[in-house]
């Protein structure tokens, strides 16, 4: 037979030398964190998993163990049935289930039972988690940045898209955590990823990148919504080359209203996320801003949210984290368009 094992450093490594990398765990172990591009394949599915745990502790380890295997056996079936039929002798997948033991083991012994060249991660997603975690710091400090730097509303992300567009390698921190990154920054409908899930992205990103070429980022603090930025990244980012946004405030207040266009279509959504700067504004400003909105002059709110909360915070943050913020190159785009950042990242990547 020619099932093997394979250390999680291993797997880091050899990801994409496999046909097919299995997540043999339930749904929801799946959805919080998984290697990246695994597909799920459950041996247990979450309920199934609570009927066998409460088997386990209202009857007998045995008892359980034995519903367990039946529920297995019917599982594997069924991804057999569906995913493996089509699949030609040269498939070699990619196993493993929480510490790579009985639900990665039982898969990939019928895998290997076929004629499949099948490969297991000693220690399973556990020690997968921990080699990626030990190898985020040095795989970051491979790379040399240039940082992304301006206020609130001057087009950072805008730039982001339109380099990725014309081939720069961009590491889009916030599209990878699912928010834009400030008290206001959450995307109505879109879950932000778990922690593990958002460094698992950020890993994945950072090794598809080529280390002779620079990687264009945003000024992120170290909190993107609900999860940080890994702190090797972080430190690397601080240290490294800056540019500036310069955009007038009325293309900053536009842009805003465009790329937030839900709090417009949704004026109660936006009045309740204000409710956050309470403490910070004070209340009689959190209410005139709220009133002024379900008034319909949102634009006014969003100039005032710019001058007086996140302009200031946004400087000072700058000036204290980012080492070489004060020597930043200076971008001026003639305005807020797709074309115009389009046009600046043509620029800067015939400078660069």
């Amino acid at each position: 037979m020619s099932l093997q094992r394979i250390s999680a450093e291993q797997a880091l490594s050899q990801l994409a030398d496999f046909s097919t990398v299995i997540d043999a765990r339930s749904e929801g172990e799946y959805a919080e964190d998984h290697l990246p591009g695994a597909v799920n394949w459950p041996s247990l599915h979450d309920d199934e998993r609570k009927i066998v745990g409460t088997s386990y502790k209202q009857i007998s380890q045995f008892e359980a163990k034995k519903l367990g295997a039946a529920l297995v056996a019917k599982n594997i079936a069924a991804h057999i049935q569906r995913d493996v039929l089509d699949k030609p002798r040269e498939w070699q997948p990619l196993v493993y289930c929480w510490r790579g033991g009985k639900r990665s083991g039982s898969l990939a012994l019928v895998l290997d039972q076929i004629g499949f060249k099948v490969t297991l991660v000693d220690g399973g997603y556990k020690a997968f988690r921990a080699a990626l975690v030990a190898d985020l710091p040095q795989l970051a400090a491979q790379h040399h940045y240039r940082v992304v730097c301006g206020p609130t509303g001057s087009g950072k992300t805008r730039l982001l898209q339109a380099l990725a567009a014309q081939g720069a390698q961009v590491l889009d921190l916030e599209a990878l955590a699912n928010h834009r990154s400030s008290v206001l920054g959450m995307i109505p409908g879109v879950a932000q990823p778990s922690q593990k899930a958002f460094d698992s992205r950020i890993w994945a990103a950072l090794r598809s990148f080529d280390p002779t070429r620079p990687v264009y980022v945003e000024s992120e603090s170290k909190k993107v919504g609900n999860v940080a930025v890994p702190e090797g990244l972080i430190t690397t980012m601080r240290a490294c080359p800056c540019l500036r946004i310069d955009l007038a405030e009325e293309e900053r207040v536009a842009l805003l209203l465009e790329d937030y266009d839900f709090f417009v279509r949704d004026i109660e959504f936006f009045c309740t996320r204000l409710t956050a700067l309470t403490e910070a504004r004070g209340n009689a400003t959190v209410q005139d801003w709220q009133a002024r909105a379900r008034s319909g002059d949102v634009a006014s709110v969003v100039l005032e949210l710019l001058k007086n909360h996140y302009d200031p915070g946004y400087l000072q943050s700058m000036q204290r984290n980012f080492t070489q913020h004060e020597t930043a190159r200076g971008l001026s785009p003639r305005n807020r368009s797709v074309e115009a950042m389009a046009e600046l990242a043509q620029q800067i990547l015939a400078e660069a």
